[in-house]
């Protein structure tokens, strides 16, 4: 007899699909679009690097095939080893005492790190980050098995378009099989079922199934426990992670603070133990946590990811499998999917620059949300030391910031969310660092950062530790989700504090004596001084280098300015009048950012006075005040308009952290070269369909040795799921609060958008064919002064509700209502 429920659920899904046959591109256009940029492999993917990616924003599956077998890496967000090494904190010393030393070391030195005092201090400086951990930690992985006489494996599909992923393979019949494995979205369980072609249950071949806790497991962590009901087709183990270095942690007793995770896979059929005869012709009886299927009527198995309090985590929390409950998780995420993808979309007569947007638009939404650690390096997706590198932490020079910039424009302002839970576990540690090493006011906000409870900065080396730029950095993303969605809670709640914060430090840092005009520099002005251009020069004998860099100016610029707004906002000028009083101060007499010659291509920006014009940047710079700055771009004078594009046209970058950054700075410029940029994201593309970090070229710090794909073996890198930021500019500006309709897309490829988010809470959507913008249709959630360039000058209409009126000037000025919807068109 069949159940109430399990026909409501039929009846759902039966719903779901007619409703997208009938409707069509009406219900969910880029649901649609989405599915046209499957993922497909035709042949044994047995590398970690070529399985199908699964997550649900918290869990990450890889789903690898060999030709014996489908093998599954888990990793999650939340999962870390959590211990981490604070030594030294009394011989770190102040940033004044240390700033006194490097002073008096000779300007004759090559690298400051000839001077045996500084030789030492880096030693003692870098000792924690030298330590192993914190990183993310594998939650191991799961080998399902079978007969080769029985089946062969063809390839894999992965649906992006609702995360939906079915490895092929023929059986002994030579019928077409299909695995389907799927990430519940609101439960850190994975689903598998064997099916033909008519999604009916199938003889399975599959003959075995084995965990496998992660090999790269520390010696020194507990023995992980396993528990395993054969007869309940059951099998599971539980890792506990210390929360205590191995020299003061005490295995017998644990400490309280100990977090742990379970992996367990439940199976509709029995298990039980056999044995083989091996190679030797020994008998091999079958591992702990391996099993065989009992019953090969039906496969259909779920596996389970418990992460959390060690005391809290328990091998029999798991989900039993049903095929009801296989339907309730199945159609429960395919509705996430549709919700998620009805947030915006894009439709390109350019079908690799659309695999591009809404691929890595798919990674992203496997990858964050919020609720879940924010991910690091190289996200939710971790195999014994993929994922390890730089301990897979948050670099706050971009690698942290770039994935979400795209979250803005793409219309997905949840996905910020984690960034900003992040930066608010950051602020205690910012205001220690700030306070006891700076001893200054504020947050300061540190360059190297993990999830887990921190009392100093983890990385304070002056090489990188002194970048002022990250301070800035850091908080500016607070300050975009509210220019993108005009939420003044949001504003009031989660964004003040730590943008005040920031402000605090640098005005303090800035109006520091050592900092202001004198002797060094001869002049009135406030500087920012001493800094670090991000991965490049360190800090100099002499400080040649280490002032007034670019991205400092910019970015701090960039949040005085905001912080200004904000206090007019939320009406805080009176109490905030000092503060603001000091920035006015500062910006009246702020450096200019600097500039040099080049015989090539003439006056250029770089990214630090005194720097000459063949430099290789490994972050591109030279263009910072165009982008993360924005100070400069379209709106500029023609003037400074040229020298920026002179600067990106001598700008020399060599790989690695350029894919998405300065592809997204020539839009803003309108010099993207669309066609170069499809070749560079070709060049970075790893078979699962993510863009790795490549090295592009020599003469920075790589040579002619430099194996040029080294950073694709390191793990799946997160920041690049940014990419489509830089399709979003091409098609769609407003930075400046005025929008820009197609501003460095080809006139001869037709492109549409629809509802891609604007500043000042705008959705736009329009359309380009032949050359020509045919409409533009703009969505007002918050209402107020709406500003567009017009794409047909002083020609065309506006349609306000049953109001039309002429378009008379090249800028379009429109006040708008909350919830109005404005067309204007040819």
């Amino acid at each position: 007899m069949i159940s109430f429920e399990r026909v409501f659920i039929l009846c759902c899904s039966l719903f779901f699909l007619f409703s997208n046959a009938v409707y069509g591109f009406q219900i969910s256009p880029s649901k649609n679009q989405a599915k046209k940029h499957s993922i497909i492999y035709n042949k044994p993917a047995q590398n970690f690097f070529e399985g199908a990616l699964l997550g649900n924003g918290g869990l990450g599956v890889v789903v690898s095939t060999r030709p014996d077998a489908v093998v599954l890496y888990f990793g999650h967000n939340n999962i870390w080893d959590i211990r981490i090494a604070e030594n030294n904190k009394d011989s770190i010393g102040t940033f004044k005492e240390v700033f006194d030393k490097v002073s008096n070391i000779s300007e004759t030195k090559a690298k400051l790190i000839d001077d045996p005092w500084y030789e030492n201090y880096h030693k003692l400086t870098t000792d924690n980050y030298s330590k192993p951990y914190p990183r993310p930690f594998p939650a191991g992985s799961i080998v399902l098995g079978f007969d080769r006489r029985k089946a062969e494996l063809i390839g894999h599909r992965l649906d992006i378009s609702n995360g939906m992923c079915e490895v092929v393979f023929l059986n002994s019949n030579k019928d077409t099989v299909f695995l389907k494995l799927f990430t519940e979205m609101e439960k850190d369980n994975l689903w598998l079922k064997l099916v033909n072609e008519k999604d009916e249950k199938v003889t399975s071949f599959f003959d075995r199934v084995r965990i496998l806790p992660d090999p790269s497991t520390p010696k020194d962590f507990p023995k992980y426990s396993i528990r395993e009901k054969f007869d309940e087709g059951f099998m599971s183990f539980k890792q506990i992670l210390p929360s205590q270095e191995p020299n003061v942690y005490d295995v017998k007793k644990g400490n309280p603070m100990d977090k742990a995770f379970s992996l367990t896979i439940s199976s509709v059929s029995p298990l039980r133990k056999e044995s083989r005869i091996n190679w030797d012709g020994l008998e091999e009886p079958m591992n702990s946590l391996e099993g065989a299927f009992v019953n090969k009527n039906d496969l259909l198995l779920c596996v389970s990811v418990v992460e959390g309090l060690n005391e809290k985590v328990q091998e029999s929390n798991y989900t039993k499998p049903s095929i009801k409950e296989f339907d309730k998780a199945r159609l429960s995420s395919e509705i996430i999917w549709e919700n998620y993808w009805e947030k915006s979309g894009v439709f390109l007569e350019d079908k690799f620059l659309e695999e591009i947007w809404y691929r890595n638009l798919y990674f992203f939404n496997c990858s964050a949300k919020e609720g879940v650690t924010a991910p690091g390096l190289f996200a939710n997706w971790s195999y014994n030391n993929i994922g390890t590198a730089w301990h897979g932490d948050y670099h706050m020079n971009y690698n942290t910031q770039q994935p979400f910039w795209m979250t803005f424009s793409s219309n997905h302002l949840e996905k910020n969310l984690p960034y900003v839970n992040l930066v608010e576990s950051l602020m205690d540690v910012s205001k220690i660092w700030a306070k006891e090493y700076y001893e200054l006011p504020g947050a300061y906000f540190p360059h190297s950062a993990y999830p887990v409870k921190m009392t100093m900065n983890p990385y304070p080396v002056p090489d990188w530790g002194w970048e002022i730029s990250e301070t800035p950095w850091t908080v500016q993303g607070l300050w975009w989700h509210y220019l993108y969605s005009g939420d003044e809670k949001f504003l009031k709640e989660r964004a003040y504090n730590p943008i005040k914060s920031a402000v605090e430090f640098l005005v303090a840092y800035i109006e520091r004596p050592e900092a202001k005009g004198g002797k060094r520099w001869k002049d009135n002005k406030y500087h920012i001084f001493p800094t670090i251009p991000p991965e490049l020069y360190s800090l100099r004998p002499g400080f040649k280098y280490n002032y007034d860099v670019n991205i400092d100016l910019a970015l701090t610029k960039f949040i005085f300015n905001a912080f200004e707004k904000m206090t007019e906002v939320l009406k805080t000028q009176k109490s905030d009048s000092k503060l603001i009083g000091s920035i006015n101060k500062i910006l009246k007499n702020y450096p200019d950012y600097p500039i040099t010659n080049s015989k090539e291509y003439g006056e250029i920006f770089v990214s630090v006075p005194g720097e000459h014009d063949k430099v290789v940047y490994n972050v591109p710079l030279a263009l910072s005040t165009v982008f993360p700055g924005e100070q400069h771009g379209l709106h500029s004078s023609s003037d400074t308009l040229k020298i920026l594009k002179n600067t990106f046209r001598n700008q020399q970058n060599e790989g690695g952290n350029d894919l998405v950054f300065l592809n997204l700075q020539a839009a803003r410029i309108g010099e993207l070269d669309i066609e170069r940029f499809k070749r560079q994201v070709n060049y970075s593309l790893l078979p699962n369909g993510t863009a790795t970090d490549m090295v592009m070229q020599v003469h920075g710090r790589y040579s002619d040795r430099t194996d040029f794909d080294f950073m694709s073996k390191m793990g799946i890198w997160f920041e690049n799921f940014g990419l489509p930021a830089v399709i979003n500019e091409c098609l769609l500006q407003s930075y400046t609060g005025t929008l820009r309709i197609f501003p460095n897309w080809p006139a001869n490829q037709d492109a549409k958008f629809e509802n891609l988010r604007a500043v000042g809470a705008f959705l736009v959507s329009a359309q380009q064919i032949d050359g020509k913008v045919n409409y533009v249709k703009i969505q007002c959630e918050k209402g107020g002064k709406l500003k567009v360039y017009s794409p047909w000058g002083s020609r065309g209409e506006i349609r306000k509700g049953e109001i039309i009126s002429k378009i008379t000037s090249d800028i379009i000025e429109v006040e708008t209502k909350p919830g109005e919807v404005i067309f204007l068109s040819i």
